[in-house]
């Protein structure tokens, strides 16, 4: 089995500290139509506004999506602005008492001027920075912080947006106390700034131009593999680090790790629609996939599938752990098809769910397939948006049906059943019931035909449990696998 797939089906919670510069996203959305009278300036007629964690606190929403307990530590002001930011962690469970409260300076601001391209897509069209790049006053309270959060950590971050509070005596600090105590610090760095400060992390993360610029050689802009390397080696003698991730856009990414050779990490090629938040999100997948004990090649791949789902979506939204898992499972090959295996089935109804998808749900035989199969699957399919057919294996079918069935065999009826446009998925179950699989599917509408009662379905209340329902489809009398097998074996 593929070891990144294996890990992700066993992957487990953990817990980030996140330090770095934490910043308020504020979204100005409207519409762009015509421009000002008195400049050739567009005019932007504001519909609505948002605030959204944003910097460093991107970083945590990113960790808390892949299943990680955060915590934020930083600096904020004394301002709205801070108290903004401090409640939307708070709203995505992110713990910030370790944001500094620093009455000196203002909580770092983005505000985004949003319009709508030719009334259809979002643009960004300017922004407007509140903020101040002094070194913080306060480094002896954060690292108090740091230090009192550490013991519980499994992994550290430190994002660095060259805000003032990634100093020199932080980052060392940092560096030093986590690894004392055994703790992976992984960097994604500032453009600009001396690299000696991340000097002892674990890893660093930088993009082309910020390793060109810090290692003082060019990359390869066609993601030639020994220029690359070198600009790698370079930093990661200059930091004395463990690995370098050199992330190269489309060309995904280069590692090294110290004693080893090279590694290019392809990734799959997207539709780039907006590549904001797409470090953070890497950072953040590279960290979770350490936090669970991945192998350095894997966890890039999975930081990798992570940002590219990021680059897809118009400004910054967490990527969800199913939808990065779901993703793995295409480059993998294998979410291809309809017909899955049950752990492929969780994954990428986990995913679908995750994007908004309603989940339909019916199980049975579908032995001898007939126009009462195709009536009722073509009804559950028109219940939702993806209709999942757990079939009962041959095994099973024997135990429930007698020895001269199943007539065709598991893979037979599966691959009929997936030739039908109505149905999304085709998953075996080998048990007599279907309750397990319910359970691991969790399905929002479980379909059964109407020869049952409610009473009689098996797993309807454990449906109704997590706010799903039980629908009855009428059946096409006289339509059955038994008559019609009964009329084959009988002579006319």
């Amino acid at each position: 089995m593929d070891p990144l797939l294996d890990a992700l089906a066993r992957w487990k919670p953990f817990t980030a500290l996140v330090v770095g510069d934490f910043m308020l996203d504020q979204l100005v959305f409207g519409d762009a139509e015509r421009l000002a009278a008195d400049a050739p300036v567009p005019i932007l007629h504001v519909r609505r506004t948002e605030d959204r964690p944003g910097g460093a606190a991107n970083v945590c929403l990113d960790l808390e999506a892949i299943k990680g307990r955060v915590h934020a530590l930083g600096v904020v002001g004394a301002d709205a602005a801070g108290a903004a930011l401090r409640a939307g962690l708070a709203a995505r469970g992110v713990e910030s008492a370790g944001l500094v409260v620093d009455a000196t300076r203002p909580t770092t601001v983005k505000q985004n001027l949003i319009g709508l391209a030719q009334t259809r897509h979002p643009q960004k069209m300017f922004r407007v920075d509140y903020e101040s790049r002094a070194p913080i006053a306060s480094e002896g309270e954060l690292l108090a912080a740091f230090e009192r959060a550490l013991a519980s950590a499994d992994v550290v971050c430190i994002e660095d947006y060259d805000k003032g509070v990634c100093t020199p005596a932080v980052c060392r600090r940092v560096i030093e106390a986590a690894r004392n105590k055994g703790t992976p610090v992984l960097v994604d760095p500032a453009r600009g700034v001396d690299y000696t400060k991340y000097r002892g992390a674990t890893a660093i993360t930088p993009n082309r131009t910020e390793a060109e610029l810090a290692a003082g050689l060019s990359t390869h802009a066609d993601g030639g593999l020994e220029p690359n390397a070198a600009v790698a080696r370079r930093m990661l003698e200059m930091c004395e680090l463990e690995a370098v991730v050199l992330t190269l856009d489309r060309h995904g990414a280069l590692l090294l790790e110290r004693g080893g050779e090279a590694i290019a990490v392809p990734t799959i090629a997207r539709q780039v629609y907006d590549v904001t938040g797409a470090g953070d999100m890497f950072l953040a997948g590279l960290a979770g996939a350490r936090a669970n004990a991945l192998a350095w090649v894997e966890a890039v791949r999975f930081a990798n599938a992570a940002a590219g789902l990021e680059v897809e979506i118009f400004g910054v939204e967490p990527i969800p752990l199913d939808r990065i898992h779901h993703a793995v499972l295409e480059q993998a090959g294998q979410a291809q098809g309809k017909v899955v295996s049950r752990e492929q089935a969780v994954a990428r109804v986990r995913a679908l769910r995750s994007m908004g998808r309603r989940i339909v749900f019916t199980n049975g035989c579908f032995d001898v397939l007939h126009t009462g199969h195709v009536t009722l699957l073509e009804k559950a399919a028109a219940m939702g948006d993806v209709l999942v057919v757990a079939i009962n294996d041959d095994a099973s079918v024997r135990r429930l049906k007698g020895p001269t069935r199943p007539v065709n065999n598991q893979d037979d009826r599966a691959r009929v059943l997936a030739a039908m446009n109505a149905v999304g998925l085709v998953v075996h179950f080998a048990e007599d019931t279907p309750t397990q699989i319910l359970g691991e599917l969790r399905p929002d509408v479980l379909v059964k035909g109407a020869d049952y009662s409610k009473d009689k379905v098996v797993g309807a209340d454990l449906v109704e449990s997590w706010g799903g329902r039980v629908e009855l489809v009428d059946l096409i009398e006289g339509k059955s696998t038994t008559k019609t097998i009964e009329r084959l074996r009988t002579p006319s």
